[in-house]
């Protein structure tokens, strides 16, 4: 059931995907913000609490309807509702437009066009990048995008699904993941004028790392296995540490070495606060670079090729505990 329901929800969002403004992402700020408001009141423990509620309520929600289908109307049922599930929580579409319309900026020659996109992306200040740096800042935040839309829902819905818990991985992961950004917002300024507590902003950074701590190692080692294994590897090892987030710096340090890129370095300033949506990644300050060479457009060409090679790995290997499950 794994491989079919993540098979069939990858192709459909190929063909369809979702928008980034779609209804359920109101829903879920709307969700958050209400948890929130009712629930946290700047205490450690009502910090947890929120974060358990906002998480878990969808997540047992995903797995109540699953068991229900399944044991109701059977498991064909069961599977179009994991689709459907992961449909909405994972995909490449929602992030690559804009890694190829900055890629196809800079492929025109113009550069200008190029640090707009990635500006309005990031909602950072590139107007001084120079082209490199550009390219750096683009891999960088569509691996990690990659990561978080793809290859972390991949980890938990194929470990969870497979002792027989559905979509729960897929929906807890994906939501711990909006929850570290838009409880995070309080610490600029929110459009709404709501604030949140300190005590619920740190404890959802510290749930969403340990979320990511497993799925994070899961990424950097694939990417190591269909890339050059030895030098990713290496950087894994001894340059990991020069990315602020330590899962982030895994998984960047280990596409370094995958592809022989240089990735790490200054940061770029945000011009406004971290988007609500499903489709932003956290500000890096990294403070150092790893080895390689300099990036380059046809840099760009390696890191979807080591992507779409560690998409087929994986499903290769849900078809394999797929199968072994059913035969076992």
């Amino acid at each position: 059931m794994s491989f079919f329901s993540i098979f069939l929800a990858l192709v459909i969002e190929q063909v369809r995907p979702l928008s980034g403004h779609h209804f359920l992402h109101a829903g879920l700020r709307q969700w958050a913000s209400w948890v929130a408001r009712n629930v946290d009141a700047g205490q450690k423990l009502q910090g947890w609490l929120a974060w358990a509620i906002t998480v878990g309520v969808p997540a047992l929600l995903a797995l109540a309807v699953h068991w229900l289908l399944a044991l109701t109307l059977g498991w064909a049922f069961a599977v179009a509702w994991n689709v459907a599930l992961l449909y909405a929580t994972l995909g490449f579409r929602q992030f690559s437009h804009h890694f190829t319309d900055i890629r196809d900026a800079l492929e025109d020659g113009n550069e200008t066009q190029a640090r707009e996109l990635l500006a309005q992306w990031q909602q950072v200040d590139a107007s001084a990048l120079p082209r490199s740096e550009i390219v750096r800042h683009v891999i960088e935040h569509s691996v990690i995008d990659a990561h978080r839309h793809v290859f972390g829902v991949f980890f938990w819905y194929a470990v969870l699904s497979v002792v027989g818990l559905g979509p729960v991985g897929a929906v807890a992961y994906r939501v711990a993941e909006f929850t570290s950004r838009f409880w995070a917002e309080s610490r600029t300024a929110r459009q709404d004028g709501q604030i949140f507590s300190d005590s619920l902003t740190q404890a959802t950074a510290q749930a969403w790392h340990a979320a990511d701590w497993l799925p994070a190692r899961a990424t950097a080692l694939g990417f190591a296995i269909v890339g050059s294994f030895e030098d990713a590897m290496d950087g894994w090892r001894n340059h990991s540490q020069k990315f602020p987030n330590d899962n982030d710096g895994v998984i960047l340090a280990a596409t370094a070495g995958a592809i022989h890129i240089q990735l790490g370095g200054a940061a770029l300033k945000r011009t406004a606060p971290l988007d609500s949506e499903l489709d932003g990644t956290e500000e890096d300050t990294g403070s150092g670079s790893t080895p390689g060479r300099v990036p380059e457009v046809g840099h760009f060409a390696q890191v979807v090729g080591l992507v779409w090679r560690t998409v087929v790995m994986w499903l290769v290997l849900v078809a394999l505990l797929t199968l072994a499950n059913v035969l076992g």
